[in-house]
């Protein structure tokens, strides 16, 4: 595949990538992959047999990666040795992370941090209820977007994660929590239309060989100027069928407000994120989710609210509303209960469908980013000491 990118220049000048057609074509990921894990059941035996193995060694592999959780080619003891320690000297991995830390909140949500092969740190979530787990996955390592309110972004943006390391985060939480994962939102670190095919190969995974239906799966973006279009027709192309949720993280209803609360917003107004967001639903028949993060005393008063409603009526929308969980770097401030309500109320009134999303692990630093941070710094502090 040639590397036919397009770039424009966000805030920071942030490189914003924008993909062209050819984009679409898919390598034969059995002869270029060195990791497994991402790799459905007929990559698989296309695998086994470019290695001149039978079709089933492939089909063998898929049953003890995905339902079995083998972390590493030894652990498939149904391969004949001889054929495992091949594999392992030509470079050929399974493709796990390695659980660095955890901490279990009050609630039973479980955040995990995981290593990456290059000492790189993931985190990722469990947010568990009487009926379902959702999984809260990351899409890249830190994130270029700058949100103020995110501790993700105040490291910046390290690298974009590969298909095994999103794929990796959904099987660890089964693991952790001995339970199957019902839901999966790209809601983690970093910014998902930035990695876009690696999010989709990712999606296809998680759907085909964990059994999560896309309609079960949401993509949340800060919005890429010109992508929503493209993301609807890339994501037909490679999926096939567009069922999972845009969730779209918009925390303001108005140009100025949003530039104040996410500064690379200057790149992509307002009113041409809304038109991307009509198109995208044109093109997909699939309703967009608007998120709204509630700042104290910011944008939690009620003329906001009368505005979010003028803004997104009119087409198949819903509004999702987030008290802010504080981070040590920003003096932003958690709404009151009573501002979530009336905020809540007032689009009611104005015929918006509206959620307010339950905060989880607020005494284990449930905001996106924290416990990475604090992981990095004691790291810090320990190569220092010693």
């Amino acid at each position: 595949m040639g590397d036919d990118w397009f770039y424009s220049i966000g805030y920071f000048g942030i490189k914003i990538r924008t993909w062209c057609n050819d984009l679409v074509t898919k390598i034969p990921q059995a002869l270029t992959n060195s990791f497994l894990l991402g790799l459905g059941s007929e990559d698989l035996e296309q695998f086994a047999k470019f290695q001149g193995e039978k079709a089933f060694r492939g089909r063998q592999i898929h049953e003890w990666i995905y339902e079995k959780g083998a972390k590493d080619l030894e652990s498939i003891t149904v391969l004949p040795k001889e054929w495992r320690d091949s594999l392992y000297n030509k470079g050929i991995r399974v493709g796990r992370l390695k659980e660095i830390h955890r901490v279990l909140a009050q609630d039973s949500t479980i955040k995990l941090l995981m290593g990456t092969t290059d000492g790189e740190i993931i985190e990722t979530v469990g947010i568990p209820t009487d009926k379902r787990l959702t999984v809260c996955v990351s899409s890249q390592i830190g994130c270029p977007m700058g949100c103020r309110f995110c501790a993700t972004g105040k490291g910046g943006l390290k690298r974009s994660l590969d298909v095994n390391e999103i794929v990796d985060q959904v099987i660890s939480i089964r693991e952790v929590m001995n339970r199957r994962p019902t839901h999966v939102v790209f809601m983690g670190m970093g910014e998902p239309l930035l990695n876009i095919r690696n999010v989709l190969d990712s999606i296809q995974c998680i759907t085909n060989d964990l059994g999560i239906g896309q309609r079960k799966i949401t993509v949340s973006t800060v919005g890429i100027p010109g992508t929503l279009p493209n993301l609807a027709k890339l994501a037909k192309e490679r999926l096939g069928r567009v069922k999972f949720t845009l969730a779209v993280s918009l925390h303001a209803p108005n140009q100025d407000l949003r530039e104040l609360i996410i500064p690379s917003a200057s790149s992509y107004p307002i009113t041409s994120l809304l038109k991307d967001c009509r198109k995208y639903l044109e093109l997909t028949g699939r309703r967009v989710s608007f998120e709204y993060i509630l700042l104290g005393g910011l944008n939690d008063q009620e003329i906001y609210a009368e505005q979010l409603s003028n803004l997104v009526s009119g087409f198949q929308s819903h509004v999702n509303l987030i008290a802010y969980n504080p981070i040590a770097e920003e003096a932003f401030k958690r709404p009151s209960q009573f501002s979530v309500n009336s905020f809540k109320e007032r689009l009611k009134s104005k015929g918006i469908a509206v959620s307010v999303r339950a905060s989880r692990g607020r005494d284990k630093d449930a905001a996106c980013g924290q416990l990475r941070r604090q992981q990095i710094d004691k790291m810090k502090v320990s190569q220092v000491s010693n």
